[in-house]
């Protein structure tokens, strides 16, 4: 890929022990397109969220970059001082975390919420800061007269689509998706993800979405990375892990699938 938006290199992170580190990501590279939606798969304690969170930085002891490059645009975030990183964050990389009533402060409205984002990265009045936070609401449907509200008062596919809106109002270049849906039913999934796409090809942001759902990624991405225990085993397109896997580990992750027409499943149908 030439001139990739983002670019891991030979990434390498360890937990650092007492006696011995756990190697959580193992010499681990790929690129994010311009506008591509990069989806990495994969069992819980495979690496996947390390990764999200080495993109912004976000470690905290025990973890520790051990090698590697994180490059955006060219620039390499890891060479980035606290007060670049400050500006980094949020402007040029945004996070959805897996749990949205986390992500958002109990004791805050959603207006001041957004007003912090706002403020800190882009100096707006808690007017234009207002105007910001109705504009943004809006894309995500949901109805700019509820930034009064506290999160509590939403449902769980609101507050996410209210993290996604606070992530999108400063105009990111990617976003990163750390298990986004998990916590929702099927049908709020659908919506969620159909709504990121069309805001995608709206804004133009690159997506780099974290699942261990890869039914679910084969709909969503175009290309897809899979990992196990560190290493990411195989990449390919969405339509080629589907149809076509090559590494034995993205066959058994298919093979796990229950079949709708096995004759088990219509055995239990038909009682």
């Amino acid at each position: 890929m030439t001139n990739p938006l983002l670019s891991i290199q030979n990434l390498t992170i360890d937990y650092v022990g007492e006696t011995a580190d756990f190697r959580a990501v193992d010499d681990v590279s790929f690129d994010v397109a311009q506008g591509e939606i990069f989806g990495l798969a994969g069992e819980s304690g495979c690496g996947k969220s390390t990764i999200a969170f080495a993109i912004s930085r976000l470690h905290k002891p025990p973890a520790l970059i051990r090698s590697g490059r994180i490059l955006l645009e060219g620039r390499d975030v890891l060479d980035l001082d606290q007060a670049a990183l400050r500006s980094f964050r949020w402007r040029e990389v945004a996070m959805v975390f897996q749990s949205a009533m986390n992500s958002l402060n109990p004791v805050l409205r959603v207006e001041a919420q957004f007003h912090d984002v706002l403020r800190t990265h882009l100096g707006l009045t808690r007017t234009q800061a207002r105007e910001r936070t109705a504009e943004m609401l809006r894309l995500v449907d949901i109805p700019p007269d509820r930034m009064r509200d506290y999160p509590h008062q939403f449902s769980g596919g609101m507050r996410q689509r209210i993290v996604i809106a606070i992530c999108l109002a400063l105009n990111p270049k990617i976003v990163v998706m750390d298990e986004p849906t998990t916590a929702l039913d099927v049908v709020v999934q659908r919506e969620i993800l159909q709504r990121i796409n069309e805001l995608r090809r709206t804004f133009g942001f690159s997506v780099l979405f974290i699942t261990h759902d890869l039914g679910l990624m084969v709909q969503f991405c175009d290309r897809i990375g899979i990992m196990l225990a560190g290493k990411l085993v195989e990449q390919n397109s969405a339509g080629n892990i589907y149809a076509q896997p090559q590494h034995d580990y993205t066959r058994k992750l298919w093979a796990s699938f229950p079949s709708l027409h096995s004759a088990d499943l219509m055995k239990v149908a038909a009682s």
